[in-house]
């Protein structure tokens, strides 16, 4: 259950999630171990996180800039190797047509071996979190772009025809901020629980308090090591492609 994707055989890794810190809260450790190891990992955004506040003298023009910078300086610190941003408006999003064809030209574009995103469907079982209608769009999306639609080159002819993008096959999808069920623990070293931290703490515009949001990163990813009996790791449900 702990490292079994023989990270030997693989090199690139897309992160598609909604807004910008998405990544940072769910799968940033595993991001910043991969980034370690010489991977090239992409993010893509899917929307432009221009909701998320409550400060009244703020625009949402204002939050769309501060976000993206945001989100930039994020993946500075984890290594990312580019964060492509879909711009679709933020409260609003829809796993629609125009959005799965959006993420399959991402995954043509960097050819991924794997492929995280959020969960599709609404969890209601730990009576905290009910869940954001932006995550399960993106998941979905994400979803329906690696099978079948990255993978047919009929599917959104004009990638293939007019923009030269070739078919791709994901080799896995991980699910992220899977927990009772998850089915792969992503073993952390400290460095990489740390970037995952510095990481969070570039949201400014969504972090109130830096030091105590990494402190929370750090003994969850601790909580989820005990489960396999080391220090720190972070669990997802993984679906192998064929």
């Amino acid at each position: 259950m702990g490292d079994e994707n023989n990270e030997s055989n693989y090199s690139r890794a897309m992160v598609v999630v909604a807004h910008p810190d998405d990544a940072e809260y769910g799968c940033s450790g595993s991001v910043a171990k991969w980034c370690r190891l010489g991977w090239e990992v992409v993010y893509v955004l899917c929307t432009d996180g221009s909701k998320g506040t409550e400060d009244r003298s703020l625009t949402s023009d204002d939050l769309i800039r501060i976000r993206k910078r945001e989100q930039i300086e994020a993946g500075k610190v984890l290594g990312l190797k580019h964060v492509s941003f879909l711009g679709y408006p933020d409260g609003y999003l829809e796993p629609s047509l125009d959005l799965r064809r959006d993420i399959v030209r991402e995954i043509r574009k960097y050819r991924p071996d794997i492929l995280v995103t959020t969960n599709p469907t609404r969890d209601l079982s730990n009576g905290r979190y009910i869940g954001h209608p932006d995550h399960f769009a993106a998941g979905e999306a994400a979803l329906s772009a690696v099978f079948p639609s990255a993978r047919d080159h009929l599917s959104f002819p004009e990638l293939f025809e007019e923009e030269g993008l070739e078919p791709h096959k994901v080799s896995e999808v991980w699910m992220m901020m899977y927990r009772e069920s998850a089915d792969r623990y992503n073993i952390l070293e400290e460095v990489d629980v740390e970037k995952s931290a510095k990481a969070l703490a570039s949201h400014a515009s969504q972090v109130s308090d830096p030091d105590q949001s990494g402190e929370w990163m750090k003994s969850w990813r601790a909580r989820t090591g005990e489960k396999i009996g080391v220090k720190w790791a972070e669990s997802f449900k993984v679906f192998k492609m064929g």
